[in-house]
């Protein structure tokens, strides 16, 4: 989360802290989870958020594929794979999404101009692909849906507590938790507000239990629990 790396002196929690100075034995969190998993994703979360000191460290590694840590060891970044996300001219990408590949290309470039405004040149050219997404629709807050439902549903499963859920209730799931402004998010907690808390209340109170089937349909708006 590079939101915690917005001051200047978080260059040393990446990198490590120079001889001399406090921490200077534990090595940085960048350089040191690499250095001991070289193979590995390494995902920059909201990049943009990170002190500029902090890209002047990403430009050596984006560039040369190593980096020096703070005892002066050399750590092999060349095996690792380096994702960042930004929120960037996110605003551009709700007012200008569309069906068709102009309104792509007009979206892509909107968004394009507010990400060179705000990192250095010699940043972007050192990026091999910057990939603008659409904003999720209903079909994909559709298909999330599906997907968070199956994570409780093996986690009940470890309860010997088999879960059923209808396409309406997925259905309902998905038109609560949709919207085009905030992404995903208002579908987590619209799974934890009507299925997840009230599931786990009816399990506290004994109507549920191991080896039970619980059947999750939807009616007048709301979820409904039944077993077969």
């Amino acid at each position: 989360d590079m939101s915690e790396f917005m001051e200047k002196h978080s260059v040393a929690r990446l990198i490590g802290a120079p001889p001399g100075y406090v921490g200077y034995e534990e090595g940085g969190y960048l350089t040191e989870a690499v250095r001991r998993r070289p193979y590995s994703v390494l995902l920059l979360d909201e990049v943009e958020k990170a002190h500029p000191d902090v890209f002047n460290v990403l430009l050596q590694v984006l560039d040369d594929g190593r980096l020096t840590d703070g005892q002066g060891r050399t750590v092999d970044f060349r095996n690792t794979v380096i994702v960042m996300t930004s929120n960037l001219g996110s605003q551009h990408i709700q007012e200008l999404s569309g069906e068709g590949d102009a309104a792509y290309v007009q979206m892509k470039a909107a968004v394009m101009g507010v990400v060179q405004s705000h990192f250095r040149p010699e940043f972007i050219n050192r990026l091999d692909e910057i990939v603008v997404f659409h904003p999720l629709g209903r079909d994909q807050i559709q298909a999330i849906a599906r997907i968070q439902t199956a994570y409780l549903s093996k986690r009940l499963a470890e309860r010997q507590i088999k879960l059923e859920i209808s396409d309406e209730a997925l259905a309902l799931l998905g038109n609560v938790g949709f919207d085009p402004v905030y992404g995903a998010r208002p579908l987590k907690r619209a799974i934890q507000q009507q299925l997840e808390n009230p599931l786990a209340q009816k399990i506290l109170a004994g109507e549920f239990g191991q080896g039970d089937t619980v059947r999750i349909g939807a009616e007048a708006g709301t979820l409904t629990f039944t077993k077969p």
